[in-house]
C-alpha cells in the first residue's frame, strides 16, 4: 500500500516555505531600514562637503583670489585648506561607515558618522578663524574615523571566522 501525502500534508509544506520566505523579506527589508541611516549619514557628510565647496568660492570672491589661483590670500587658503582636508579624511571616512554598517551595527555607524560630520563642522570653523585652534575638530572627526574603519576590519573578519 502506498502512502500519498495529503492535502493538509502540502498545504502545510507550503504555508511553512511562504513563512520562512515571508520572515525572510521582512528581516532584509527592516535591514534596508536600519541602513537607510547610514546612507543618510553619508548624503549628509557629502553635502558637508559641497557647502564648505561653496565657501571656497564665496572667499575666492571675497578675497580676490581668481581661479585657478589657490594661494594669494591667507583666510582664503584657510578655506581652500579646510575643503582640501575634508576630502582627504572623506577618502577614509566613506568606507569605513559602510564596512561598519555593514558588519558591525548601522545605527552605532550613523551615529558615529554624525560625529564626523560635526567634527568637520568644527574644524572648518576653528581653522578658518585660527588654524592652531583645530585641534578639537580634528580629534572627532579623526577619532570617528578610525573606530569605523577598525570596527568594519573587526566586523568584516569575524563574518569570516
Amino acid at each position: 500500500m502506498r502512502l500519498d501525502a495529503g492535502p493538509v500534508v502540502q498545504f502545510a509544506v507550503c504555508y511553512s516555505a511562504e513563512k520562512r520566505i515571508a520572515a525572510n523579506i521582512h528581516d532584509n527589508v527592516r535591514e534596508g531600514f536600519i541602513m537607510a541611516w547610514v546612507a543618510i549619514t553619508v548624503v549628509v557628510a557629502l553635502l558637508e562637503y559641497l557647502a564648505f565647496g561653496f565657501m571656497v568660492g564665496a572667499a575666492r570672491v571675497k578675497y580676490g583670489v581668481p581661479a585657478p589661483a589657490i594661494s594669494g590670500n591667507e583666510v582664503f587658503e584657510r578655506y581652500f585648506r579646510v575643503h582640501q582636508n575634508t576630502l582627504e579624511q572623506l577618502v577614509a571616512f566613506l568606507p569605513g561607515i559602510w564596512l561598519f554598517g555593514t558588519y558591525v551595527n548601522p545605527v552605532w555607524a550613523a551615529l558615529l558618522g554624525a560625529v564626523f560630520i560635526l567634527g568637520r563642522a568644527m574644524y572648518a570653523a576653528s581653522y578658518i578663524r585660527d588654524p592652531k585652534a583645530r585641534g578639537a575638530g580634528f580629534g572627532l572627526t579623526f577619532l570617528s574615523t578610525v573606530i569605523l574603519l577598525l570596527g568594519g576590519l573587526y566586523g568584516a573578519v569575524r563574518t569570516l571566522l
